[in-house]
């Protein structure tokens, strides 16, 4: 069986070397000489080996023996080690360091999250962040996965998500989204049956019309695109109209008018998506929290 190596020990060694004697190691640790004396004969049992010559009464200087030569780079590389896990797992306590993987829909990804994370990181100058951006579909999928720490998406069906809590944070309105000179841009909202007369672009958002009035649209789209910038620059070129949810319109577009739906008024829900029964690491839970003491909660 190996020996059981306290690091308090192992300090008292080095200190006693370092410091030429008992009295000022004693002295360092605030302890009494008698007591850093019992500490060292301890470690020499566990050990098998005297660390140190036997004292020489006049000038008490402590001399290491063949063995406590061999032994003190390996004792100070047990401490440093001790030490670098200790600070590692201290910052990781006070989320000062460590890892936050999150995943993200495009929408919030882009309007609301690098403020937030950059005031964050602001706190937590050590801490390494991995981002992903993709549609809800993607996000809960690593979740899922444990890819990332949590998500954050549109929960779609949420019964069907019995595994996962779902925290509401924002939400926006579903509208409709065509060039500025299309007939329908000078509307100031509009009703379902008005875009049945027009071509139709299905997106990774449509879903959110399934348990509508409007749930008709999805079977009447001639295309489905995926991609957010393709989506864009395909009803910039006029090849159709699309239905978006508000955060998720570019809102420095010149070209494009976003117009609400108003019949039927389909409302999307965003929030923080995790797995339930599931502890978060310190640096996760604290952006969450941060998360919800900045946006509060639906």
């Amino acid at each position: 069986m190996f020996p059981d190596l306290k690091i308090t020990q192992l300090r008292h060694f080095v200190w006693v070397t370092e410091l030429k004697g008992f009295h000022a190691a004693a002295e360092k640790a605030h302890r009494t000489q008698p007591a850093i004396s019992l500490s060292i004969r301890d470690l020499e049992t566990k050990l098998g080996e005297s660390l140190f010559e036997k004292r020489n009464v006049k000038t008490a200087k402590a001399e290491l023996t063949p063995f406590g030569l061999y032994f003190l780079p390996k004792a100070k590389e047990l401490i440093k080690h001790h030490d670098r896990v200790a600070e590692d797992m201290r910052l990781l306590s006070e989320h000062k360091a460590g890892h936050l993987r999150i995943a993200s829909v495009p929408s919030i990804a882009s309007r609301v999250l690098p403020e937030l994370l950059e005031e964050f990181i602001t706190h937590t100058p050590d801490l390494h962040v991995s981002f992903f951006d993709d549609n809800s579909e993607a996000v809960l999928k690593m979740v899922e996965t444990q890819k990332v720490d949590f998500g954050i998406a549109h929960l779609f069906h949420q019964e069907e998500h019995s595994d996962k809590d779902f925290i509401p944070i924002w939400q926006d309105q579903i509208g409709v989204v065509c060039p500025i000179d299309h007939p329908l841009a000078q509307k100031s909202s509009l009703c379902w049956e008005e875009l049945t007369s027009h071509r139709l672009i299905n997106n990774g958002t449509s879903r959110l019309l399934e348990d509508s009035d409007a749930s008709a649209l999805l079977g009447l789209s001639q295309f489905y695109v995926s991609n957010m910038i393709s989506l864009i620059a395909m009803i910039e070129a006029g090849l159709g109209i699309t239905t978006l949810p508000w955060y998720a319109f570019p809102q420095d577009s010149t070209t494009l008018r976003f117009i609400p739906l108003a019949e039927p008024q389909v409302v999307r829900r965003l929030g923080i998506v995790l797995l339930k029964n599931k502890s978060l690491t310190p640096p996760a839970q604290a952006f969450l929290d941060f998360t919800i003491e900045k946006m509060g909660t639906l």
